[in-house]
């Protein structure tokens, strides 16, 4: 499956953002996907992740109860809603998918980014303050 995020810009704190994330073939539902982010210096961290169904999501610390992950199958696409943005949210954000569809019952296999077998390109996301 190819992976194409889009969406990011800059925004001020405060503000919000929706990511979109358009994935390629006919198998979409077949797969969970999560949403990472790199920040210059950083390493990747995991941001949110849904399975096949919608059913189930999981977020990480730093983003809940601002950031929503959804899915449209579809449309073959994965969405971030983005509220309350903070000057740490400014990173690139990655869309990601795994086989299964289900998600992990490890939360420690959900976040991690060995875990996803495709990745999009990225789409930069700046919060100025």
């Amino acid at each position: 499956v190819q992976l194409q995020a889009s969406g990011g810009g800059l925004v001020q704190a405060g503000g919000s953002l929706r990511l979109s994330c358009a994935a390629s073939g006919r198998t979409f539902s077949s797969y969970a996907m999560g949403w990472f982010r790199q920040a210059p210096g950083k390493e990747r961290e995991f941001v949110a992740a849904i399975s096949w169904s919608g059913g189930s999501t999981y977020y990480a610390d730093s983003v809940k109860g601002r950031f929503t992950i959804s899915r449209d199958n579809a449309k073959n696409t994965v969405y971030l809603q983005m509220n309350i943005l903070k000057p740490e949210d400014t990173a690139v954000y990655y869309c990601a998918a795994r086989r299964g569809g289900a998600l992990p019952p490890s939360i420690r296999a959900v976040v991690a980014a060995t875990g996803y077998d495709y990745w999009g390109q990225g789409t930069q996301v700046t919060v100025s303050s």
